[in-house]
């Protein structure tokens, strides 16, 4: 095994991606502001992929099984979709950040579907964990309140954005499960990518999205929302498949936090404290989840 490949080596190579992700959320916001949804888009995979074809190059497709090449891969591609045309539709700063809070539900799902389809043993507070974080987007989303009708009236303002960031946060935690059970260490993160800018490069052929108006700010967006896109996605696959998936699954759950200081100074977005409690309650939660499934939590008796 090579030195990279070493579990050590490959959890500090995963560890990068969370803190790259806290700022996608603002990048793939400013690049569709500017440059148009489908446009916007193209142009943000093309530098990730570039950025991919040096970092990790093209797998070994044969090693893989065809489950993996169909669904684990078609899997990531509807992620990614969902992902961008969620915060595309989103309205305003603060709403795009309530989007990306229900997309950050992945990593409570992520541990979900491990112990429903990878084997994965948990204890009993493992349900009021995930039940926690899903509180925490409720509170976020009635205002403070535990009032489901202000809640619903939340979000039916923009029913598309909020389902394609549940969307979003499913198939993650699904195309995570599947490359950790199916990928037999090949890092399809080149592909997925090369796909998802041919997928929207084929809605910018047809017409899709607005003019653009580019701008400084645009485009160092693009720049800057490609590499980190490119880079956290084969960070985490590699760290996946050969890293310490409890150290990774920690980092992750703090994304969240991370994504919103970031907004705060990229976009303007304006969170208060309510937002901040519910943020707390989605980490909260999701660190109660990776506990269920800890070592020791296992040992206890």
């Amino acid at each position: 095994m090579s030195a990279l490949k070493t579990a050590t080596a490959a959890t500090m190579i995963g560890l990068i991606a969370p803190c790259l992700w806290g700022a996608s959320v603002s990048l793939v916001r400013g690049i569709a502001e500017n440059f148009g949804m489908a446009q916007g888009q193209c142009l943000l995979y093309v530098v990730a992929t570039l950025f991919l074809v040096f970092l990790v190059g093209m797998p070994k497709f044969r090693l893989m099984p065809w489950k993996y090449k169909i669904f684990g891969i078609g899997t990531a591609n509807i992620c990614s979709i969902c992902f961008c045309l969620s915060l595309y539709f989103s309205d305003g700063s603060t709403q795009t950040m309530e989007v990306g809070m229900v997309n950050y539900l992945w990593p409570m799902l992520t541990i979900v579907f491990a112990i429903l389809f990878n084997g994965q043993k948990a204890r009993w507070w493992i349900a009021p964990g995930a039940l926690l974080s899903l509180v925490g987007i409720f509170w976020i989303l009635s205002g403070g309140q535990f009032v489901l009708d202000d809640f619903i009236a939340r979000l039916m303002r923009n029913p598309l954005s909020y389902a394609l960031a549940f969307g979003a946060a499913v198939t993650s935690a699904a195309y995570c499960s599947m490359t950790r059970a199916w990928s037999h260490g090949q890092n399809c993160s080149t592909v997925i990518f090369l796909l998802d800018m041919i997928l929207f490069g084929a809605m910018w052929s047809m017409g899709v999205g607005g003019d653009p108006v580019i701008t400084t700010k645009g485009v160092l967006s693009v720049i800057f929302g490609g590499a980190a896109m490119g880079v956290a996605y084969a960070a985490w696959t590699h760290g996946m498949i050969y890293g310490n998936i409890t150290v990774l699954a920690i980092a992750s759950y703090f994304t969240p936090v991370l994504s919103c200081l970031f907004a705060s100074i990229w976009i303007g977005a304006e969170l208060n404290t309510t937002f901040w409690e519910g943020v707390s309650m989605v980490v909260v939660g999701s660190l109660v989840c990776w506990h269920a499934t800890s070592k020791r939590a296992l040992k206890e008796k």
